[in-house]
């Protein structure tokens, strides 16, 4: 893969890491990847190679930075306990600010060729909801995101088009939370929801025991389609 660490420029001046991944023709239209709790680590480096193969200019920025600089957990025990302590002191504002930051690099690269999306995993989901609210990007999906029902007075500032993915199993995201959003997106122009029978909280990560490979694929390809429709 053609992939390197490049420098974004906070909103209060300082600077952080972003994982870049080219597609092999060099250029294309820009997403951004927002990891999960383990940072931007070996699975979602993975999955921003394979959205740079699909086409994309992709972008996972590294989220703990104001905390611990290029944060990269394993899921053991260890990791994973790390991993909760990180997401509890994370500043969402500041996140958020960072992945606006993160855009704006991000268009400002020449490698770019049309919009920009992000797609987002966990509490990577609930931040990309939240980035598709502050107007700054031209799509969002959100895997699984935990939190999203808590935060629903968002759902107005959004206005453009918005994927869910959810597992139906997932003891994190019960269904009445998932019936929640849907209602809060009754109005919305180009919102649609997918939820996974067979699936779990994480079922996307390929190196974690909730992954399913069925509800993967599945979304990966209706992701794709997704993102060819509204990103190009």
């Amino acid at each position: 893969m053609n992939s390197s660490a490049i420098a974004i420029e906070s909103h209060d001046g300082q600077k952080f890491d972003g994982y870049l991944s080219l597609p092999p023709t060099g250029r294309g239209p820009g997403l951004v990847i927002i990891q999960e709790i383990w940072g931007v680590n070996a699975h979602i480096r993975a999955v921003a190679d394979q959205y740079a193969m699909d086409g994309y200019v992709v972008v996972a920025p590294d989220i703990f930075w104001r905390q611990e600089r290029n944060v990269d957990l394993t899921y053991d025990e260890a990791g994973t306990k790390k991993a909760y302590q990180l997401m509890q002191g994370m500043d969402g504002p500041d996140a958020v600010a960072d992945l606006v930051a993160t855009v704006q690099t991000l268009r400002r690269r020449p490698e770019m060729t049309g919009p920009v999306g992000a797609v987002g995993y966990c509490m990577g989901g609930r931040l990309a909801y939240q980035l598709a609210a502050s107007g700054s990007i031209e799509t969002a999906v959100c895997y699984y995101g935990g939190g999203i029902q808590n935060q629903l007075d968002l759902a107005r500032s959004i206005k453009v088009p918005m994927l869910f993915h959810y597992g139906a199993q997932d003891p994190h995201i019960p269904a009445t939370a998932v019936e929640a959003v849907k209602t809060a997106f009754e109005g919305h122009a180009s919102a649609k929801f997918h939820v996974y029978e067979d699936a779990g909280h994480g079922f996307n990560c390929w190196g974690r025991p909730m992954y399913q490979q069925r509800a993967s694929a599945l979304a990966h390809g209706r992701t794709l389609e997704w993102l060819a429709t509204h990103l190009g």
